[in-house]
């Protein structure tokens, strides 16, 4: 520690480093974003740690709003009418945050979902506010 000045302490809050300890690299958000030297790159980053993070996917066929009156006299058989027309695409959802569009098709006995337009990153930006 010969190197340092008085003018310059070592401290956690000056981002220096404590004797001993190795110096935690600091990058301003822009540097971040274009790629800093040191930074880690795209083809670094080991998805491995998330992909097998369990999402709930889900449609949305559509909605309404009616009175807790309308709802309760609901009897087997009763048809809700929803704000959607029968040819409009599914929204598909993903922990609830829409990401894609798509059409109900049949695979195996089963329901799935063909997926007609995935919505951009900043598509998705813009709907949260």
């Amino acid at each position: 520690m010969e190197n340092e000045t008085p003018d310059t302490p070592s401290s956690p809050d000056s981002g220096g480093a404590a004797e001993g300890q190795p110096e935690a690299s600091q990058y301003a958000p822009d540097e971040l974003e274009e790629g800093a030297a040191g930074a880690t790159d795209r083809a670094d980053v080991n998805l491995d740690l998330v992909l097998d993070i369990p999402v709930t996917v889900s449609l949305r066929v559509g909605s309404t709003e009616i009175s807790i009156r309308d709802l309760v006299s609901l009897v087997e058989g009763s048809v809700i009418a929803l704000d959607r027309d029968a040819g409009e695409p599914l929204d598909v959802l993903v922990n609830g945050t829409l990401i894609a569009h798509g059409e109900i098709v049949i695979v195996d006995d089963r329901f799935g979902v063909r997926l007609t337009d995935v919505v951009s990153p900043a598509e998705r930006i813009e709907r949260l506010n």
